[in-house]
């Protein structure tokens, strides 16, 4: 096994959360862009993991189990990127499920707001494009205002009417931060701060954050991801050396039509810093 992965890609969705893609079409997909370490890392879902996982070994793809769980910090919503956990561990899923079984009063809740503005029938359009009622999110709703014509793009939608402070938002209910690492750590996983930078946090805010996640016992942080500019990725390089973390990297792909990358598109690790890879490697399969 590697120490070292040329063109790593550890954050990507699939069908099993907000993803147009099935994971082993997702394996396919990773294979062909040259990826060489593969993780699938579904919002609050494991479902997905064992077809990741056959597809990656049958195609040659080093693999590691992943799962993004949302997470509740000073009233906002920061994501956790769990690397390597058992996806058998009971605990974990039950807060998974907890997470999933709360989308579904959001998304009606979201669905009046929208009526009210004039959008009908959001809830059953949203629900067109989702596998499961229980994964429907934010996405799910801003695929159907694209279909629909109210909005151009899945990132229009956002910026107009899903995110805090618009017409539409609905506050979500999840596990605390602290909580949330301290279950991927017990179910054997490294706990990573995903994309840190589209928190939209003030540098006072921002170091609040990084405190509560090392303190929780987070062990990794996103340094390299579609959302980051350059300078970002240097700055974030520099948080990671810092605080002595890991440093991860990852596409965040969801669809070949809607992002910004596609998989395996990611800015290189700075050499200086410890590739999260180095923490995984009882945990990857090849």
């Amino acid at each position: 096994m590697p120490s070292a992965y040329c063109r790593p890609d550890l954050h990507c969705h699939s069908t099993c959360s907000d993803g147009t893609l099935p994971p082993t079409e997702l394996a396919h997909h990773a294979h062909a862009a040259e990826v060489d370490l593969w993780a699938l890392t579904d919002h609050d879902a494991l479902a997905g993991q064992a077809a990741a996982r056959a597809a990656a070994c049958a195609l040659g793809l080093a693999w590691v189990s992943g799962v993004e769980v949302s997470a509740t910090w000073a009233e906002r919503t920061i994501h956790i990127v769990g690397l390597g956990v058992d996806v058998q561990h009971a605990p974990l899923q039950q807060m998974l499920q907890a997470h999933r079984a709360s989308r579904q009063p959001r998304a009606r809740a979201m669905a009046q707001q929208l009526d009210a503005l004039g959008i009908p029938d959001s809830y059953a359009g949203a629900l067109r494009h989702v596998t499961h009622p229980d994964l429907l999110s934010r996405t799910h709703f801003a695929r159907y205002l694209v279909e629909c014509g109210r909005c151009r793009s899945v990132a229009e939608v956002f910026r107009h009417y899903l995110s805090a402070g618009n017409p539409g938002y609905v506050p979500p209910q999840w596990t605390s931060l602290t909580q949330v690492v301290a279950h991927i750590r017990a179910a054997g996983g490294i706990a990573v701060l995903a994309h840190p930078g589209r928190y939209r946090l003030t540098p006072q805010q921002e170091t609040a954050l990084f405190d509560a996640f090392g303190a929780a016992g987070g062990q990794a942080l996103e340094v390299a991801t579609s959302t980051h500019s350059p300078s970002q990725v240097q700055h974030y390089a520099a948080v990671a050396q810092q605080r002595g973390w890991a440093a991860s990297c990852g596409s965040d792909f969801h669809s070949p039509q809607e992002s910004r990358h596609s998989l395996g598109q990611v800015p290189a690790l700075p050499g200086r810093l410890q590739p999260v890879w180095s923490l995984l490697e009882q945990h990857i399969a090849a």
